[in-house]
């Protein structure tokens, strides 16, 4: 009787495998494998297979937002250095948009500040947050996003890059303001803040005080347009001080001693709900 139970069992293990449950197909063959399990109660027991699946459900979904967020480092706000000679970061202000509460508000943020500061390693770290808190996050440099958006134009994929755009509850747009706006990129610019406004969240980093951005727009219409959907929703962070890069190029060979991690400022949020 008991051989006959083991062998339907494994059967089962089977069968989970074959309707793709694998995580709890394994699981459960665990399970099969530790007396120690059978102690426990059947809701017991089925509440762990059921988290087994569920976690692995839930860690595919967010390897697959990383790897659509186009992250280029290895970015955690975690990582923040505090003891760095950066300065503009309040822990307060970082440890609140941490939450990603502004995200589910449809706000922005821009982080603004010289170059090398640490502007776009901040923004990356920003949208691997988002990742983890289940809303899906694309990183982009202006000059790449606009000269993907003349593509797109080019081979008749203009519409879906648009509509993949708007639907991204997180888009960052870095090194924004480096050279005047042509006009074909004016109108793809306001083109992916109309269909974002108060709909979902822009980050965007810039070398350039917001005061200044109508002047690299350019035309004053479509600038009043363009700053009006970012600018009124927006958090901003000004960073000031030295160049990370030259920090990092003065400082003495094989000195490992970076701060720890510890430094950070927040914990994961828990991952939001999807359907």
């Amino acid at each position: 009787m008991l051989a006959h139970a083991t062998v339907d069992a494994h059967a089962t293990v089977d069968k989970l495998t074959a309707l793709r449950l694998p995580a709890l197909a394994e699981a459960l063959h665990r399970q099969l494998g530790n007396p120690e399990f059978a102690e426990l109660s059947f809701e017991d027991r089925l509440g762990l297979l059921v988290d087994a699946e569920w976690t692995h459900r839930e860690q595919r979904k967010l390897r697959r937002r990383l790897r659509a967020a186009n992250l280029r480092r290895q970015a955690s706000l975690e990582d923040i250095d505090w003891h760095s000679p950066r300065r503009g970061l309040d822990k307060a202000q970082l440890h609140a948009l941490a939450t990603c509460a502004w995200i589910a508000e449809h706000r922005n943020l821009f982080l603004l500040g010289p170059t090398g500061i640490g502007k776009s390693w901040l923004a990356e770290a920003f949208a691997e947050r988002a990742c983890r808190s289940g809303y899906s996050a694309y990183c982009a440099r202006a000059a790449r996003l606009f000269h993907d958006l003349h593509v797109a134009r080019g081979d008749g994929s203009y519409t879906r890059l648009l509509a993949r755009l708007a639907k991204t509850e997180l888009l960052v747009i870095d090194d924004w303001g480096l050279a005047p706006l042509a006009p074909t990129e004016r109108h793809d610019l306001l083109e992916i803040l109309e269909d974002r406004a108060e709909r979902a969240s822009t980050l965007i980093t810039s070398q350039l005080p917001v005061e200044a951005w109508h002047d690299v727009i350019g035309e004053p219409t479509l600038a009043d347009a363009i700053c009006d959907r970012l600018i009124h929703t927006a958090h901003v962070i000004k960073l000031h001080g030295p160049s990370m890069r030259e920090v990092r190029a003065k400082a003495p060979r094989g000195d490992s001693a970076a701060p720890a991690a510890a430094a950070a400022t927040t914990k994961p949020s828990a991952p939001r709900k999807r359907d």
